[in-house]
């Protein structure tokens, strides 16, 4: 089946799925442990979580990363989680099944998203876990947080509303997904972004990241998200930047405070709410 996958995802993703190249030095690997854990998506994904810089962590954060070779290294390479780490927060890095240094599963990589937050609940049972995705990894998880998961808070960015959205750009991935749609109804159905986020719980609260004109996602995509989840979320608009690129445009200072700002009042929730459970 690996092999059916493999060629299957050849249209959409066949120039990403390369052997991949870690941007940490030997030096910096020894603040990372390394991590392998089983998917339901029938891959073997590999991760790597680290601790905070200083003191003791506030919430552990899981990553997903957007469309790209660079896989897990994106967060790594773009500041991500030293800006995290820096600030309080484990941080849990992941490659999406058939990305990076994970194994070829099937095409629900929701599945991925969702194992990657119970793996990091066992590791930091004590925290609050947040999520937050990227394009691919943002897309997904609208489908994750649908189904049974453990994580208390989230930011979406840049996500396409379904598949064929993102696709129609692209004519020969388009033309593969206009037939599994085909051969497939049900899992067009199933994996429908839109629709799915409609039934999304167990959340505090969802933040959308979205650009003002994105080259690759549709103008209200985020309005879009934002009036479907049944929960309470806000959008945020950027502009002059390209698709996953903000952390190198004029915006990365606004971008990441705000990212960090979202994440401590939703930890700051998750605690009071949970001292006056137990008191």
């Amino acid at each position: 089946m690996k092999t059916y996958y493999r060629i299957a995802k050849k249209p959409f993703f066949g120039r990403f799925m390369i052997p991949w190249k870690s941007p940490l030095s030997e030096e910096q690997n020894k603040e990372w442990t390394f991590i392998s854990f089983k998917s339901k998506s029938g891959a073997l994904l590999k991760g790597m979580y680290s601790s905070p810089i200083s003191d003791l962590p506030k919430a552990t954060i899981v990553l997903g990363h957007p469309m790209g070779k660079e896989a897990k290294g994106y967060f790594l390479k773009n500041g991500y989680t030293d800006i995290l780490r820096n600030q309080g927060y484990n941080v849990f890095i992941f490659d999406i099944n058939g990305f990076g240094e994970s194994e070829v599963g099937n095409f629900y990589y929701h599945e991925d998203i969702i194992s990657a937050g119970n793996i990091a609940k066992d590791l930091f049972p004590n925290t609050p876990l947040g999520y937050f995705g990227i394009s691919l990894g943002g897309q997904w998880a609208t489908i994750a947080f649908a189904e049974k998961h453990h994580y208390d808070f989230a930011i979406i960015e840049s996500a396409a509303n379904t598949l064929d959205d993102f696709w129609v750009q692209y004519p020969f991935a388009n033309f593969a997904l206009k037939t599994l749609n085909t051969l497939n109804p049900k899992l067009k159905k199933k994996i429908r972004m839109i629709d799915r986020i409609k039934d999304a719980h167990s959340l505090q609260k969802v933040l959308f990241i979205y650009l003002d004109k994105d080259e690759l996602i549709k103008d209200d995509a985020g309005y879009c998200f934002n009036q479907a989840i049944p929960i309470q979320s806000e959008l945020h608009v950027i502009s002059n930047a390209k698709h996953a690129q903000i952390p190198k445009s004029k915006s990365r200072h606004d971008y990441f405070n705000k990212i960090v700002t979202f994440f401590d009042s939703q930890t700051e929730q998750y605690l009071q709410q949970n001292s006056i459970l137990k008191s």
